[in-house]
């Protein structure tokens, strides 16, 4: 049983977190599941991912990719061919709509379609800005002095 979470009172209190929490309540929202076309995500190196998506029946011309800041968007329609009386149907060939969400600093690199499978792949590119870096540490320093102040004793009368 899945309950609905209310994140209200997180937007209330935090600040520069908007996006996690709307991705945390957009992956709340109960929607339809649609599984197809079935794709997997595959992680190929630290910075570098893959999407492979099963589209067999599709050509690059009914494909389309889409990147939109940090939504990603495979769509497929197929165009009106000629009549074919089917026997038997079991490869879809309906129109699809597959929304992946990308974090900050993921691009897409290429893709490419061979054997009915469209692989998407994407890299990691964290600004170098932002990327850690070691500090120096220096030695033999000299340090300005500081001024000894005495404080007067009192007299004793």
């Amino acid at each position: 049983m899945r309950t609905n979470l209310d994140f209200s009172p997180l937007f209330r209190s935090s600040i520069g977190f908007d996006r996690m929490l709307n991705a945390l309540e957009a992956a709340s929202r109960t929607e339809m599941v649609d599984n197809w076309p079935s794709y997997d995500i595959v992680k190929t190196t630290e910075d570098d991912y893959r999407i492979a998506m099963d589209v067999a029946g599709f050509s690059p011309d009914e494909l389309t990719i889409t990147q939109e800041q940090n939504m990603l968007l495979v769509s497929g329609q197929k165009t009106n061919g000629e009549e074919v009386h089917y026997l038997h149907r079991g490869i879809a060939s309906r129109s699809f709509q597959r929304r992946f969400e990308l974090a900050d600093h993921v691009k897409i690199v290429g893709a490419g379609l061979a054997n009915g499978l469209l692989t998407v792949d994407l890299k990691r590119e964290i600004p170098e800005e932002m990327k850690p870096r070691e500090i120096e540490i220096k030695t033999n320093i000299a340090l300005p002095k500081a001024e000894s102040r005495q404080i007067e004793a009192e007299k004793a009368a």
